[in-house]
């Protein structure tokens, strides 16, 4: 009787096997399909987080360029109206920014910024940059210490201007006193390969100002 089961076994294990190549060869497709949906659709939400971060770093990197257009007020809020703002909270920040220029209202200046960095309305990247600008416009009307911690926080790693954040707070160690630190910082960041060659180059004519030696010297 064992040879007449073991043969019934095999023939009826060879129809499953068949059923199943049956119906993966007739609704395999379906599963292949559902896979690459899911794969592609991560990968394009992911490719379209990189394109919103990098469009919303270059928009702030526009607005940072133009507030820094130079000591004429007028000259600054003509470059700061030329930046294009698609969207609203875009074009919310650009006025928010030209309201944040602190010729003739240094203290409006400060809420302004103080708006944008509270703002959750906004992108952190925008967030990040009135933190910047804060830092800068404020100067030791603000607190060392306070300073200090608003740029460490926007220094951390992946932050879009970590490497500006980086040369303020070189910036505040040389207010401190503390040149031999504000050395090291700037050594660092002359070789940060994030960092724009202009900002690279301030930090190594700063480091030679200092009387240090720059990372190739």
């Amino acid at each position: 009787m064992s040879n007449p089961e073991s043969f019934i076994d095999e023939v009826t294990e060879e129809v499953r096997r068949d059923r199943m190549f049956g119906y993966f060869r007739r609704y395999g497709w379906i599963a292949v399909l559902a896979v690459l949906l899911i794969v592609g659709g991560a990968a394009f939400n992911e490719w379209q987080k990189a394109q919103t971060r990098a469009a919303s770093q270059a928009f702030g990197d526009a607005l940072l360029a133009a507030l820094e257009e130079g000591p004429d007020a007028e000259a600054r809020r003509k470059a700061l109206a030329a930046v294009p703002a698609e969207g609203a909270p875009r074009a919310a920040l650009r006025e928010l920014m030209l309201a944040s220029d602190p010729a003739g209202d240094p203290a409006g200046a400060l809420a302004a910024l103080d708006r944008i960095a509270a703002d959750p309305a906004l992108a952190p990247s925008y967030r990040d940059l009135a933190v910047l600008r804060r830092a800068i416009v404020g100067g030791t009307t603000i607190p060392l210490a306070e300073r200090r911690t608003a740029l460490d926080a926007i220094a951390a790693p992946g932050r879009p201007y970590r490497t500006l954040a980086l040369e303020q707070l070189a910036l505040l160690d040389l207010e401190a006193g503390e040149t031999a630190k504000a050395i090291q910082t700037l050594r660092s960041l002359a070789q940060d390969q994030e960092a724009t060659p202009g900002l690279r180059r301030r930090a190594e004519q700063m480091i030679t100002a200092l009387g240090g030696e720059t990372p190739a010297g």
